[in-house]
């Protein structure tokens, strides 16, 4: 009997806490994946080692190669492994969390060989006002993306990525409109993967 392929996500919580109202907005994207038959995995950088890049460029002289010892390689491996990547962080000063912007200079490890090229990606965002700095945040996300060559994934209806409002624990419970376009944002990205297989 012939195997079926799988089809992956790969979701990323930039939040430096595991179960912040950003986790709130992945899980509803989440949820549209695997509605989609998506099989889905998450990385929370609040769990993992991800030290600033060097400029050592020993990554440019030989593949997959880092003097650091930390858990970037195995989250970046995952990244590659991946069909899509959903990224979403807190708005912090207006950008992305530091752990994030770190994970993103260390991706110059799979980007000499284009790895990430043509996947797709979604941006999600957090702050605690409803113009709290989530644009900024979603498009430094998709700069990232873009970077790497891959395809943007956005809610739908024009916005550039989903972006939700919680100014305390717990409070994207309360923000019907920034889970709706988590959603949406999963949905979009799901129809992207349904037709990038085809």
């Amino acid at each position: 009997m012939e195997e079926v392929e799988t089809t992956k996500a790969l979701t990323i919580n930039g939040s430096p806490r595991e179960k912040g109202n950003t986790a709130g907005m992945l899980s509803a994207a989440e949820e549209e994946l695997r509605r989609a038959g998506i099989e889905v995995e998450r990385v929370s950088l609040a769990n993992v080692d991800i030290r600033p890049c060097t400029a050592c460029e020993a990554c440019h002289k030989s593949e997959w190669s880092c003097p650091i010892e930390d858990d970037a390689i195995r989250v970046l491996k995952k990244m590659v492994e991946a069909d899509a990547i959903l990224i979403g962080s807190p708005v912090y000063f207006g950008g992305v969390t530091a752990q994030l912007k770190a994970l993103f200079d260390r991706s110059a490890i799979p980007y000499q060989g284009s790895e990430l090229r043509d996947k797709i990606g979604g941006a999600l965002s957090c702050g605690g006002a409803r113009q709290g700095g989530q644009e900024m945040t979603v498009t430094q996300i998709i700069v990232f993306f873009m970077t790497h060559d891959m395809q943007v994934a956005n809610t739908g209806d024009g916005a550039y990525g989903a972006m939700g409002v919680a100014d305390g624990e717990g409070d994207i419970a309360d923000d019907e409109e920034g889970l709706s376009s988590a959603r949406n944002l999963g949905q979009r990205t799901a129809q992207l993967l349904t037709r990038s297989k085809a």
